[in-house]
């Protein structure tokens, strides 16, 4: 007998679902109060609540769902493991499986690196890159960047620019310093275009080298090649090529975080390969799990500097992950996933592009693939001395509760979370595109009623 209850209570709404939430668990949740539903049934780009509406789902589990929910691959894979006599997790003993699915993953790296499994979070992930690139350099300090997020553990969250989650904590892990990352939109040096993105790489450089600059040379450069939570801000080629030049010429670790941008999401299997670098460390979840938890790093062999059990984790086996995991890789693979989101990713950004010609409330729309940032301004004020409009935080509020009520899922970013942001399955369709467009645009409308009248 199946006693797991699945099943809806009859005729129970969204709001039903919501308030017993809101009884039962901390403050802390965060999506249902700007996506206030109670999910019933999932499959591919749509999302069916207990009130029988289905959505476009634009979110993806924050970039999880690589394949859509709950993809045949994924659902066969799952249930091979339960009915093979495999335990569910085995800590960080092998099994046939986890063989498979460490050669897979290696072969996106090459035969200089290996792989550790962390506990099963992205915020682990980055513990442990910091942890071993301060163990290899014998160093304490780390660079990382403003608009960065890592995670939200004591020492990720040290590491992640938004200040929201910081102010509350204190003593969080010392020795962070913080650089400016480049902005095609907001340049943090006043300058744009490629005047701002040279000195941003000249300043790097001068950062290090300078005797004078007060900082000791640090263990490791972590960065996101797409800031996510930062607004979907893409990293220049040669500012990225700048920041690996210089760390290597000066046995500094880089440690690129794709957690977010990784597999296929950008166009490329990781976003780090548009400029053509070798990062020291990789950090990987959400997409590498198949939407199963788990986090992984590469890590080039020269700097495997742990001792057993440097970086311990109960739940760095799960063999279901694993096997998600694989299934996802071949999809991947066979059906050209990257391509599909490049290809996608190009024709929503030039939609976009269009849509902000009839609607100049859309200031600037960016990213790669299928990650793409829509930033929201108030057009009606002055520009700044770079051309840029003030942003609007009010109105890009009212666009993303616009989307939901026209069954549109998707969450915001950037500072003051004025950046819609879209982070759909690699799976979507030309159709899919369409209807998006069409919500969206029907969204900003109602969402221009609602604040300006």
């Amino acid at each position: 007998m199946n006693n797991t209850p699945v099943t809806p209570v009859a005729n129970a709404t969204n709001e039903y679902y919501i308030n017993r939430q809101n009884a039962m668990e901390s403050n802390v949740r965060s999506y249902p109060r700007k996506l206030p539903l109670a999910i019933a049934k999932a499959h591919g780009c749509r999302v069916i609540d207990v009130e029988g509406k289905e959505y476009l789902d634009c979110l993806a589990g924050a970039g999880t769902l690589a394949l859509g929910h709950n993809h045949p691959a994924i659902i066969q894979s799952v249930q091979d493991v339960l009915a093979s006599g495999l335990p569910l997790h085995t800590l960080d003993l092998t099994t046939p499986l986890k063989d498979a699915f460490t050669e897979t993953l290696l072969r996106e790296f090459g035969e200089n690196y290996c792989l550790q499994f962390c506990g099963p979070t992205g915020a682990d992930a980055a513990e442990a890159a910091i942890k071993l690139a301060k163990t290899h350099t014998g160093r304490a300090n780390v660079i990382s960047f403003s608009g960065g997020y890592h995670g939200m553990t004591h020492g990720a969250l040290a590491l992640t620019g938004n200040l929201g989650a910081k102010n509350a904590v204190n003593n969080l892990m010392a020795g962070v310093q913080f650089l400016p990352y480049p902005h095609e939109y907001r340049c943090p040096l006043g300058l744009g275009g490629e005047a701002g993105v040279d000195a941003l790489t000249y300043y790097f450089e001068n950062f290090i080298e300078d005797v004078e600059s007060g900082v000791v040379k640090p263990a490791a450069v972590i960065l996101e090649a797409i800031q996510g939570e930062g607004g979907v801000v893409t990293a220049p080629t040669k500012w990225l090529r700048k920041i690996r030049e210089i760390t290597q010429k000066h046995g500094i670790l880089l440690i690129l975080d794709e957690v977010q941008a990784g597999f296929c999401r950008s166009g490329k299997m990781f976003a780090f390969q548009y400029s053509e670098i070798e990062p020291d460390i990789v950090m990987m979840s959400k997409a590498v799990g198949g939407g199963l938890p788990l986090a992984v790093l590469a890590i080039k062999k020269e700097f495997d500097a742990w001792q057993p059990a440097g970086h311990t984790g109960t739940f760095r086996g799960n063999q279901m992950a694993m096997a998600a995991g694989l299934a996802s890789l071949r999809v991947m693979k066979e059906q050209n996933l990257a391509e599909n989101a490049r290809v996608r990713g190009d024709w929503l950004q030039a939609a976009l592009k269009e849509l902000a010609k009839e609607l100049p409330c859309i200031g600037n729309v960016r990213g790669r693939g299928l990650m793409i940032g829509i930033e929201f301004v108030d057009e009606r004020k002055p520009v700044d001395h770079m051309g840029a409009y003030p942003a609007d935080a009010e109105l890009s509020l009212a666009v993303q509760k616009a989307c939901f009520n026209n069954q549109l899922l998707l969450e915001r970013g950037g500072r003051n979370g004025t950046v819609i942001r879209l982070l759909p399955p690699l799976i979507l369709t030309q159709d899919d595109c369409v209807e998006l467009m069409a919500k969206f645009k029907q969204s900003v409308l109602d969402a221009l009623k609602a604040v300006r009248g």
